[in-house]
Order: structure tokens, then sequence, then C-alpha cells
């Protein structure tokens, strides 16, 4: 099998990649670490390992480098390995991933798989996606992506989840919550913000719709109705209370697609900066087999 790294983790996440390689070398597995040297890099060497034949490609990071690697052998039936070394990690506890290094080679070395359907969006103005649009978990437009594209990436590293935290509280004072237009299959809504995922879980194992899961196609489009700094701060505290999709001015609707009508709303991509709308979503053309133990 052939490990992807990205190399600006911290010094934590590499100790925990040393002790999972160490233990899949003591069960005798062939492995080959390589890293990646720029934003996107995983996807071209993902790509790459499909092409020359390797069964497995084990992406070692969180949700976005996982993300970036399954946009690289999207469509080559090449099997998606998860070494969870992000901050939220939310496709790791959406599959039930262990997170012990003994745990996490077992499951690499045992190969049986799940088949989880990704997302993909396309920009209907011509801007770049990164990864090609692939998505594994969500997609969020508006004040959400606000705080990814403003993060600091040096205090994401020191501080973890706390600084999605610190720098929301900095949004909410700058952010102009436009309103969103979104066309979920054949209705249209307007909306604050939207998430649109594919699985259960969000920022970790917060719940936000209960009813999907990435083992199926279609998503669910959770559409944030209420604008504002008060909003803001009742859907934050919700998520971490596990009342969010309860909430009064939170809608949650499924979808085979959906298109974000609205010009320059900011986007992100499975915690990374994607772009702005306008954009259209849609499930790939395949599922992708993720190694689960």
């Amino acid at each position: 099998m052939i490990v992807i790294y990205n190399p600006t983790a911290g010094r934590r996440r590499i100790r925990m990649l040393w002790r999972v390689l160490d233990a899949l070398l003591l069960a005798g597995k062939r492995v080959e670490l390589v890293e990646t040297c720029w934003a996107g890099h995983a996807t071209e060497l993902a790509r790459q390992a499909a092409e020359q034949g390797q069964r497995m490609v084990v992406a070692a990071g969180g949700d976005g480098t996982i993300a970036e690697v399954a946009g690289g052998i999207a469509g080559t039936g090449c099997q998606l390995g998860i070494i969870p070394l992000g901050t939220a990690n939310v496709l790791a506890h959406e599959l039930g991933l262990p997170f012990q290094p003994e745990g996490i080679a077992a499951v690499l070395g045992a190969a049986r798989t799940r088949e989880i359907w990704p997302g993909v969006a396309r920009s209907t103005d011509g801007s770049p996606f990164p990864r090609n649009g692939v998505f594994v978990q969500m997609l969020g437009a508006g004040f959400d992506a606000q705080v990814v594209h403003h993060i600091s990436l040096p205090l994401k590293r020191r501080l973890g989840a706390a600084a999605y935290a610190l720098q929301a509280g900095r949004e909410l004072g700058r952010y102009g919550f436009p309103v969103v237009r979104v066309r979920v299959d054949d209705r249209c809504f307007e909306a604050a913000s939207v998430i649109v995922t594919k699985g259960r879980l969000y920022a970790g194992r917060h719940l936000l719709a209960p009813e999907m899961s990435p083992t199926r196609p279609g998503f669910t489009v959770a559409l944030f109705e209420r604008a504002g700094v008060l909003a803001t701060m009742r859907y934050g505290l919700g998520l971490t209370l596990g009342l969010l999709p309860r909430l009064g001015g939170v809608r949650l609707l499924p979808a085979r697609s959906v298109a974000i009508e609205v010009a320059s709303v900011p986007v992100q991509t499975d915690g990374d900066a994607g772009g702005t709308a306008p954009l259209e979503v849609a499930d790939a053309g395949r599922p992708i087999p993720v190694v689960v133990g």
C-alpha cells in the first residue's frame, strides 16, 4: 500500500503516523510513504498510484487530505484507506474507524471495504475547485466557509478545533450574512448559510443530519434560515449540545442535486477553502471503496 501524508501536520500527528506504520511493518505489510508538497499534490500522487496498479491508497491526514486522495482515485476502483490525523476527522467518526495506532493498522491490514458516494461540486462561472470538486463529507456556503477561508493554518495546527471557535468569533463582527439562494432538486429556497452533507456528522462528532449516510447516493441540505450574530451563536450552541437538527430556523431537506446560485458567497469543501459560488453539486459517477476493517 502507499500512504500519502501532508508533512505540515504537528509533531504529535507525525508520531501517531510512525506508530501506525511500525504496526503495519510488524504485521508484514509493505508500505510506501510519500509526502505532499503543495495543495492538490495528494490528488496527483493518488492518481499516479492508481495508474501504477496500487490496490490501496491511504490518506494520512484530515478530511481535506482524504478528499484530495479520493479525487485522485475516483472511478478507478482503487481502495481508499484512512489514517485519521486531522482536526475534526468527520469521515472517520462517520464510518466508526479506530483512532489508536494498532487498531488503524489492523483495519488497513484486513482491507475489508464499504462503498461511499462522494459529492462533486462544479463551478458555474468557470472558477476552479480543489481536487476536481470532489468532497467526501460536506460542502458549506456562507458563514462556516467564511471561517474556513480566513483561519490561520499555524493557529489551527497549534490549537486544533479551538482555532475554529476563535476564528468564528472574529468573523461574527465582519461577515455581512448575504442571502444565499439555493435550488434543491426542483425547489428554490433562501437562507443565511447552507451545508450540503453526505453524512450525519459535522465538525467532528456533532450531529447535523440524523438520516444521512455517506454509503448511499444523495445529500441532506441544511438551510440555516436566520441571519445575524445572535442566530449564528444560537446555531453554534445547538451544535455543541446535539440539538442543531431540531432548532427552529434549521431546515433539513433530502436532495439528489443542489445549486447555489448567488455569486461571491464563500464555499468550503471538507474543511478546506473551496472558492466561491455559484456552483452545482451532484453525486460522483461511481462510489469509492473505503477500508473499514
